[in-house]
């Protein structure tokens, strides 16, 4: 099939994780043997196996200006859109079957934003994703939990994660917490370093906090990575003894599988997306601020804790395979075939 993919963000020039779902995604439909063309902000990655086309956002605003340049664009010659957001201003266009993904519940976002104008930023986003619920033919969910946020949606395909690139490898010496994301906002990753500062470190002497961020952070047992290669990213989930990410709201949470599929045991607060994830603790540890650090602190000391964690998180990343991923999406994105046509009733 020719596959059109629209995605403000892609990982050449963004950090934002749907990004990275998406380029994967991308890259797995090609080697699967169909054409794929992302519609982007961003260009395309020195690993792309697909097409890039680059569409202006402007300085200001810029969700707003990419989604509104995307009228500019052809898509008839595709036989399928996959909207992954910003499709929003595609009313009158004529396009072929067209798919929408949501990868989280803007209105969810904006109820966990901080701030006045980040606020009213997501809302006026989460009025426009409103609007796509009537503009695509299939709507499509990566959690059960934004499913509850968008009406209209009727399959849930979840994202998916690379098992031969994010594989279980021999730990650090050294007792190791592995965050990524932000420090600051809802992934609160000042949060988890301030207790590793003043409760987890003191408990387990020698312990170390790995940062995956962009802010640059420093301590006492802190190594700060910065953005790091996808295979860095690999690496660091292999070898760390346990990974954290106490988001207040994920609507999937990719980097929870990805630890997973690492033999990485996961350890979250209760946010939806880690919820469904961890399928409400049966894969990975949900705890609560306030004993956040004593849990991570007894799983670092405990070898045989970690080790059934572990387990269940690979039992677990299997079901997030690319090729079970893919394949879902195939079969929403074939042409739904005409009824057959009934035999006239002869009259009597």
């Amino acid at each position: 099939m020719n596959i059109a993919i629209t995605s403000m963000y892609l990982p050449s020039g963004s950090k934002i994780g749907v990004g990275y779902v998406v380029h994967a995604f991308a890259n797995e439909l090609v080697k699967r043997g169909h054409t794929v063309t992302i519609f982007s902000q961003s260009g395309a990655s020195p690993d792309s196996l697909y097409n890039v086309v680059v569409v202006p956002s402007g300085n200001r605003l810029r969700t707003f200006g990419f989604a509104w340049n995307l009228r500019g664009y052809d898509f008839t010659q595709f036989d399928v859109l996959n909207a992954h957001g910003d499709d929003w201003f595609l009313w009158g266009k004529r396009r072929p079957r067209h798919v929408h993904t949501y990868h989280g519940s803007l209105l969810a976002e904006t109820i966990h934003a901080r701030g006045f104008i980040t606020k009213l930023r997501m809302a006026l986003m989460a009025l426009c994703e409103f609007g796509s619920v009537f503009l695509a033919d299939e709507l499509v969910a990566v959690s059960s939990n934004t499913k509850r946020y968008i009406p209209g949606i009727r399959h849930v395909i979840p994202n998916g994660v690379d098992l031969t690139a994010f594989a279980p490898a021999t730990k650090s010496d050294a007792p190791s917490l592995l965050f990524v994301g932000t420090m600051n906002g809802r992934k609160r990753g000042a949060m988890l370093l301030d207790l590793f500062h003043k409760e987890i470190r003191p408990r387990v002497p020698g312990a170390e906090f790995w940062a995956v961020c962009e802010e640059e952070v420093s301590g006492e047992g802190v190594r700060w990575f910065g953005r790091v290669s996808h295979e860095k990213l690999a690496e660091l989930y292999g070898k760390a003894w346990t990974f954290c990410l106490p988001s207040t709201y994920e609507g999937f949470g990719v980097p929870y599988i990805e630890a997973m599929s690492s033999g990485t045991p996961v350890v979250a607060t209760p946010n939806p997306g880690a919820i469904e994830v961890t399928c409400d603790g049966k894969f990975g540890m949900l705890c609560a601020d306030e004993k956040l650090a004593l849990a991570i602190s007894g799983l670092l000391k405990d070898t045989t804790a970690r080790e059934r964690l572990a387990a269940a998180g690979l039992e677990r990343a299997r079901d997030f395979s690319w090729n079970r991923i893919c394949s879902e999406y195939e079969a929403l994105y074939a042409p739904v075939p005409p009824m057959a046509a009934q035999p006239a009733k002869t009259a009597r």
